[in-house]
């Protein structure tokens, strides 16, 4: 997967903001490479180096099962995907845009990726749900494995084990690490989504105040015109 590649399926080189193309390269280099190159291979065969001090049949697994109802590897790829998803929002309004410029033959914009008018509703919609995504899969996680670590050993008293037994897991400071790491990253995306989220609605507040005041409506301002939310 090239930059280019995630450069264009985000619409970062013609449609997004400063902060926006941030956001992407904290994405691709600090928690899509990561995880493809290094977290992916911490957390292989978790479930077969999953162990008790206890032979029943059934146990490990059923232990396994309750302390990671869904492995952590698996969450954070999914919070990946979903985190992403938005964007694509940007690029099919886009995309909109050119299929009704064909249609009528004409210019009907003065420029496609123009941050006005549907667009800037668009932008602005894809950051909320981004950061939507983010907070939940941070709750999410947190409540799925109590924190944000992951203990060395576990107690187990579910049946069929006969006793309370303890359950070790293998490489745990490593895993701490790396979800740790991927929190932060996380975060840091929350910070600029919000940021960005909160620049684009004040240059939007300015831009509108000083065309009150120039004239009698504030008519360019995507704060302006609903009716140009579909456009």
């Amino acid at each position: 997967m090239s930059w280019m590649f995630l450069s264009d399926l985000n619409g970062v080189n013609k449609y997004s903001t400063g902060i926006g193309r941030i956001w992407l390269a904290v994405v691709f280099i600090f928690r899509l490479l990561v995880y493809m190159v290094a977290a992916e291979h911490v957390w292989k065969d978790e479930q077969k180096e999953f162990e008790c001090n206890i032979r029943q049949t059934g146990c490990e697994n059923v232990c396994f099962d309750y302390f990671f109802p869904i492995s952590q590897v698996r969450l954070w790829a999914l919070q990946l995907i979903m985190v992403s998803t938005p964007s694509l929002l940007v690029v099919l309004h886009v995309a909109y845009r050119e299929g009704r410029e064909k249609r009528y033959r004409k210019k009907l914009y003065v420029s496609l990726g123009t941050m006005d008018g549907g667009l800037w509703y668009t932008y602005l919609i894809s950051l909320i749900v981004k950061i939507g995504f983010e907070i939940g899969f941070l709750v999410l996680f947190y409540k799925l494995y109590d924190g944000f670590s992951v203990s060395y050993l576990m107690k187990c008293d579910l049946k069929p084990c006969p006793n309370t037994v303890d359950c070790f897991m293998s490489k745990p400071t490593e895993k701490t690490i790396f979800i740790l790491f991927m929190v932060t990253t996380s975060c840091l995306c929350i910070v600029l989504n919000f940021t960005e989220l909160s620049l684009l609605v004040f240059k939007c507040l300015i831009k509108c105040y000083f065309q009150k005041h120039s004239s009698p409506q504030c008519v360019n301002s995507p704060t302006s015109d609903i009716l140009n939310v579909v456009r």
